[in-house]
């Protein structure tokens, strides 16, 4: 069995040689606990990723071992481990370990048995079962994005631009859009990152990308989903109908009694369901107000597709206002709803979205507040531009 794995790890890594370039999860994870996990939405990057670390790492070649589950059929983890250690092996990535049943006790029992460190991915959706084995406090999480505007930008033109901290942007921004403007014009690249650049396997092929995209959600939904949630296959239409759904939605019209019954379900807590399997599989975002319980059963106040190229993968017309909501909630994390305003985050800065002609009137007087302008290369106070949010990571 090692021997086969070891063919495909090389088979692999010839292949990952051709791609250069080294996001930002480089830089911000660091691979110091004995077990890793690196989950994200499919088509992120984390194979990629992993297969960089591997060529990467110092540590000789037999030593180090990678492979995903979907591409062997294994009967234990926990025996591939033992005999990768007892040949001297030191580290082992297991990709896609979500379509290993019960691999949180695998992991376990590799973890406290033996000398080896190990490092897996799966889906952004994958639950650790604590009722199976206790990986809370033995595993570090690591979630991955899609690309940022920033990576984007780097991808294209082969030049380097600086993180951004939020920070940075809320009281530096009109010299950070300045110094950005003496490098590059954001707005010819904009509309394309927008509609193609949230995926990395644009880069290995541009033609059909939507196409491509709207197969991988579908892969997610009737795959990914099924392999981490009690559903049934009837639903998985009703998954695929809400998506379609979001598009004639506007984010702050959203009504749960309508979506119901265009899905024809009888009960709230179905729908709850559906929206919270589609949110942890990055495939929606469910925003909710601040004060409401984090359960699945409490009310989103906003509901959008995840990303903008899924806008326009999935519906046939995209409303700006939309689009802009949407590439903020993409690029920030912590985000909560809020009275005036659009977006809260962090629990301190309240967040208003539009275009160039966009007023501080539905936020005037409000504290921590600021405008986030879309169309505009570069802000005056507490109004910003809103393509530099896209140099947070």
């Amino acid at each position: 069995m090692l021997d086969t794995i070891f063919e495909y790890q090389q088979a692999y890594l010839r292949k990952v040689k051709r791609y250069a370039y080294k996001r930002y999860m480089h830089q911000s994870i660091q691979f110091t606990n004995r077990l890793t996990g690196i989950l994200g939405a499919r088509g992120v990057g984390k194979t990629t990723f992993l297969l960089q670390y591997l060529l990467d790492v110092a540590i000789a070649d037999d030593k180090k071992l990678y492979f995903s589950v979907d591409n062997f059929e294994i009967a234990s983890l926990f025996d591939v481990a033992k005999e990768f250690e007892k040949v001297g092996g030191e580290l082992l990535i297991i990709d896609e370990i979500h379509k290993y049943h019960n691999f949180e006790i695998e992991l376990k029992k590799i973890y406290d048995i033996l000398d080896i460190k190990v490092i897996f991915s799966g889906s952004s959706a994958l639950q650790l079962d604590h009722s199976k084995a206790d990986l809370s406090r033995r595993a570090v999480i690591h979630y991955v994005k899609g690309l940022s505007f920033r990576e984007f930008l780097e991808f294209k033109t082969s030049k380097k631009f600086k993180v951004f901290s939020l920070d940075d942007i809320l009281h530096n921004h009109t010299q950070l859009a300045n110094d950005l403007l003496e490098e590059i014009k954001p707005y010819k690249y904009f509309k394309e990152y927008l509609t193609y650049g949230y995926y990395p396997f644009y880069f290995e092929s541009d033609e059909d990308y939507l196409l491509k995209l709207s197969q991988t959600i579908n892969t997610v939904i009737e795959v990914d989903i099924p392999s981490i949630f009690p559903i049934e296959y009837k639903n998985i239409i009703n998954l695929k109908k809400l998506v379609k759904l979001l598009c004639t939605s506007k984010p702050f019209k959203v009504n749960l009694q309508e979506l119901m019954k265009r899905m024809e379900l009888n009960d709230y807590k179905s729908l709850y369901r559906f929206i919270d399997y589609l949110h942890k599989a990055k495939i929606i975002t469910a925003i909710k107000a601040p004060a409401r319980s984090d359960t699945i059963f409490s009310k989103p106040d906003k509901l959008y597709l995840n990303n903008t190229n899924l806008l326009f993968a999935y519906c046939q017309n995209s409303e700006i206002g939309t689009l802009r909501e949407i590439f903020f909630t993409t690029m920030l994390d912590n985000i909560t709803t809020v009275n005036k305003g659009d977006f809260l985050v962090n629990e301190k800065y309240i967040f208003e979205i539009g275009g160039k002609n966009k007023t501080f009137k539905q936020i005037k007087d409000t504290k921590n507040s600021y405008v986030c302008a879309d169309d505009i290369e570069v802000g005056f106070k507490n109004k910003i531009p809103l393509y530099l949010f896209g140099f947070l990571y």
